[in-house]
């Protein structure tokens, strides 16, 4: 039948067009080899079937080429070649065509590998972290997290809430003009927009922002375990980053505030073993010293630096600071007179420096009578030496410290009702600490 034949030429012209597209991309060697398919099977087979067979061919060739034996016509074994395998790529330095994702990610320093821009043997690699830092191997952290168990444990039976910002943040939050040694003690660059900024030294300024920015209602108790850096100088338990445990209550004005959180601080010694014959917290109020101040004759606008300069002298005699004092207009006199009140350990002896009708003196007092109530009162006692090192500190300050004398202090607060106020906001009642982990490790060990 003239419908037949048709359909068999037809399609025997579609196999060989077929067989002949798969030998150009598939790299057939044999340029002479005419493939054909046998003319009996093509003269008794339907288009439909030829198609079918002619798919499952092209199948089993991609598969396995060199292990099948069909019956083409003057094909063998040898001649043809299997399609080459693409290259393995580990990493990819390059998006594949049309920008579309699968490429992967590659570092600069891969990139000038692959390209050839890097050759020759590479330095030998430092084990060591950079100085003042450490390493967390699983049995550190497994210390550490047991620790930050105790802090979150102690934060939240008294109700603290948990909170973080970034550990990133402005340089002009941090750099303040009263001679604080966290100025000097900043990481701090210009990033590649032109902005100053610093990796966090402490919590409490990012608090106070991200307060004003969100104007939460108060009173708030909020609770954190940020990573702080400073470059200072390492000593054991001091380094130059540290987990901080701070706890902070705003917007309670009275010494209630700071009754609580020395609680808290207890709780956790008790809760890691430690007892008041291991550590002491000492007490004192900036308010009081800046009574003490007023009565030698130095003017309030110096305060804060004269503050910043007397928590120096557990550090350094007091020769070493007279120049400084002298500096900003406190002269030896007044220098004398006031490191005799700052030795006095009673509160009644700092009375006849102050007065008797005090404020700052009657503020103490119903403190040291509310950690009485507590039953916690023989952890504490009055120092007047302490006065903290940070500039914003006005009312109430103390100092936990190793009984023992072996180690720095052991955490350290007080109540800081102006700090708001220094970055454009409403004065706002604020008091809270900061607890290294780096020292409490010393002292469990």
């Amino acid at each position: 039948m003239v419908t037949s034949t048709s359909a068999s030429a037809s399609t025997k012209k579609t196999s060989k067009i077929t067989i002949k597209t798969f030998k150009k991309h598939h790299n057939f060697n044999s340029s002479s080899t005419t493939i054909t398919l046998l003319p009996t099977i093509i003269s008794t087979t339907t288009p439909k079937t030829i198609a079918f067979m002619t798919l499952i061919l092209l199948s089993a060739l991609l598969r396995a080429p060199r292990a099948l034996a069909f019956s083409f016509k003057g094909l063998h074994p040898g001649s043809f070649s299997p399609p080459p395998s693409p290259p393995t790529r580990l990493l990819s330095t390059s998006s594949p065509p049309g920008g579309g994702g699968g490429g992967g990610r590659a570092s600069a320093s891969v990139s000038k590998l692959s390209s050839g821009v890097a050759s020759g043997p590479l330095p030998s690699l430092d084990t060591l972290p950079p100085k003042g830092t450490r390493d967390f191997y699983p049995p550190d952290l497994r210390l550490r997290s047991w620790l930050f168990s105790k802090f979150r444990s102690a934060a939240s039976s008294h109700g603290f809430e948990e909170y973080d910002a970034p550990v990133l943040e402005s340089e002009a939050m941090y750099v303040r003009k009263a001679g604080e040694e966290v100025t000097d003690q900043l990481y701090c660059f210009e990033d590649k927009g032109g902005r100053r900024v610093s990796l966090r030294p402490e919590m409490t300024p990012s608090l106070a922002r991200m307060v004003m920015k969100q104007k939460p209602t108060l009173p708030l108790k909020w609770t954190s375990i940020p990573q702080c850096w400073r470059y200072e100088r390492t000593t054991r338990g001091r380094r130059r980053e540290h987990y901080q445990w701070n706890m902070d209550v705003w917007g309670v004005p009275g010494v209630s505030a700071e009754a609580e959180l020395l609680s808290s601080m207890v709780e956790f010694f008790t809760s890691v073993g430690l007892g008041s014959d291991d550590v002491g917290i000492k007490v004192n109020s900036r308010g009081l010293i800046a009574e003490v101040l007023d009565g030698l004759g130095i003017p309030e606008d110096k305060f804060a630096r004269t503050c910043v300069l007397v928590d120096k002298l557990e550090k350094v005699p007091l020769d070493a600071l007279r120049a400084d004092l002298e500096d900003i207009g406190v002269t030896p006199a007044q220098v004398e007179s006031l490191t005799a009140v700052l030795s006095r350990k009673d509160l009644e002896g700092v009375a006849a420096a102050v007065g008797p009708d005090s404020a700052s003196l009657q503020e103490l007092r119903d403190l040291f009578g509310l950690l009485e109530s507590y039953g916690i009162s023989p952890w504490f006692e009055f120092d007047a030496s302490v006065v903290r090192g940070l500039s914003y500190y006005t009312g109430v300050v103390f100092e936990a410290f190793d009984r023992s004398g072996a180690l720095r202090a052991v955490a350290g607060g007080g109540r800081y009702d102006k700090l708001l106020e220094s970055f454009g906001g409403d004065a706002t009642p604020a008091v809270g600490f900061g607890f290294g982990d780096a020292v409490i490790v010393e002292l469990l060990k």
